[in-house]
């Protein structure tokens, strides 16, 4: 997998789109929408964990797939997927981090990196992807993220999914970013 760096650019202020899950993902970007309201599905009823809030866009639903993972998106596919990391809040892994991951698991396609961020609890990369084909040549680009969420002591890894559209995957990365944890009632 290669990153160019000639294509970097920053874009502030714009939410990462992508397709691409935390292990093997590509998908395709088509269909793009404009921006809906975010409303609030609590994790606990998807099972990720009582106090987990995971503001989800008016619409998607969200389930517990067999590996575990937190999975939503609209009706019929997931677009997010959300890996809870108890406890290992101090290991966030900064942008940089998560391009290396990508470097070494995406070995068989072209990356350019699209838009880095990092703060105390959030790190965003979005990148966009196209698969090496044997003749040289490259297959249909798509844009995909990852990103890490530090809430307390607990990480949250996220990843858009293969098949989801640039803004399906555009609100996915702002649910990833928005993750809460409520304090239990006393």
């Amino acid at each position: 997998m290669r990153m160019f760096a000639s294509h970097a650019r920053r874009v502030p202020g714009l939410i990462g789109l992508g397709v691409v899950s935390l292990g093997v993902l590509f998908g395709g970007c088509e269909g793009c929408q404009k921006k809906t309201p975010v409303d609030d599905i609590h994790a606990e009823d998807a099972g990720l964990r009582s106090g987990v809030k995971v503001p989800l866009p008016p619409g998607w639903s969200a389930q517990v797939a067999t590996d575990g993972s937190f999975q939503a998106g609209p009706p019929g596919r997931p677009a997010l997927r959300v890996d809870l990391k108890p406890g290992q809040g101090e290991q966030m892994p900064s942008s940089e981090t998560l391009a290396d991951n990508v470097r070494q698991q995406m070995k068989q396609f072209t990356l350019s990196l699209d838009q880095e961020e990092d703060t105390p609890s959030f790190a965003l990369l979005r990148v966009t992807m196209a698969p090496s084909l044997t003749d040289g040549g490259l297959g249909p680009e798509a844009p995909a993220f990852f990103g890490a969420r530090r809430v307390g002591d607990d990480l949250f890894l996220c990843a858009s999914l293969p098949g989801a559209t640039a803004e399906e995957v555009r609100l996915a990365t702002e649910a990833c970013r928005t993750i809460q944890v409520q304090a239990a009632p006393r």
